[in-house]
């Protein structure tokens, strides 16, 4: 090689080199110096309803924590997937996250076999922030006091309860098929866009039960407008503590347990991750956040990304297998 190219070659490559170090660095300075803007927590729900709270909770402390604007964006739709899918598809920059419940990381997951992404792989846990038990409401003026009414009704006459969904594989509406799986009935599930329309829609009498979460409910109840018949999961409510559970009503097969996470796409780097981990952790201690979660029926937490994960395969694997036995098929 003569030397003048082999000196054109040597200064081309420290060239290369020279620009792929800026541009590490550039990189590196970025990830050290987030955020630089906004951030945006999307909630595949409409506004009101639990997970819209705590999202606004969690956007409010955690803008004044990071001293940037942190912004809810709700995008309903679908059983929560277009808002999920939106934030999957989104640059891994910490820019864009995901506040929703245990429906966005497990519940499709189990049982829609097209799903456009695994929350497993396309989803960077931060973690689960919230723990929030589902009820069984009916309308105050209902003939049902008790859940055993309400079967009773629903046994001698199939499929004339009507109760709300967030659309077919939604958490209430594994909630209702577990029930029907546990006791012989048969209901009809509503669709709805989300718990506002659906507390909406119990209250003005177009259906006669409404599974949702105790934040959604409880306002109500209080207030009220609807009678509360049964918390969903394994443990009373402090929000509702009077109604009793699936467990204590004989109907461990129809217990579900809900909660809320926030999550980031998938490849977002490790560095944004610690820092946000570090962010909600310290959140999630204030004795504020704590209050504003507890005043919305739900038990404040902080569950890691590690036991988060574990909690999702968990929970995918657990579902998958009920949906299986109760013939539950989401296309």
């Amino acid at each position: 090689m003569k030397p003048i190219r082999a000196l054109a070659l040597v200064a081309a490559t420290l060239t290369a080199l020279l620009a792929c170090g800026a541009q590490a660095q550039q990189h590196t300075s970025a990830e050290a110096d987030w955020p630089q803007r906004a951030i945006k927590l999307v909630v595949p729900f409409p506004p009101g309803g639990g997970t819209d709270a705590v999202a606004r909770a969690l956007a409010q402390k955690l803008a004044t924590r990071l001293g940037k604007p942190v912004l809810v964006d709700n995008k309903p739709g679908a059983s929560t997937i277009i808002g999920t899918d939106s934030v999957v598809k989104a640059e891994p920059d910490g820019y864009t996250l995901l506040v929703s419940g245990s429906t966005s990381y497990t519940v499709n997951a189990a049982l829609r076999p097209k799903l456009p992404y695994d929350p497993l792989k396309d989803l960077a846990p931060i973690a689960i922030v919230a723990k929030a038990p589902l009820v069984l409401v009916v309308n105050a003026s209902s003939p049902y006091k008790d859940l055993g009414a309400l079967l009773a009704a629903a046994k001698a006459q199939p499929k004339s309860i009507n109760y709300a969904t967030f659309g077919s594989g939604s958490a209430p509406h594994l909630v209702g098929a577990l029930l029907e799986q546990a006791t012989g009935v048969r209901l009809q599930d509503v669709p709805y866009r989300g718990s506002a329309q659906a507390m909406m829609g119990l209250i003005g009498g177009e259906i006669q039960l409404a599974i949702d979460t105790v934040a959604s409910a409880a306002p109500h109840v209080k207030a009220g407008k609807l009678r509360a018949l049964a918390i969903a999961g394994n443990d009373r409510s402090k929000a509702l503590p009077t109604v009793p559970t699936m467990q204590e009503l004989k109907l461990p097969e129809a217990a579900f347990d809900g909660w809320y996470a926030i999550s980031a796409p998938a490849r977002t780097h490790a560095t944004i991750l610690a820092k946000l981990q570090k962010e909600v952790d310290a959140v999630m201690r204030d004795s504020g956040m704590q209050e504003q979660v507890r005043n919305q029926g739900m038990e404040p937490v902080f569950i890691g990304p590690k036991p988060m994960a574990a909690a999702m395969e968990d929970e995918i694997g657990r579902y998958r297998a009920l949906a299986h036995r109760a013939q539950i098929v989401v296309e």
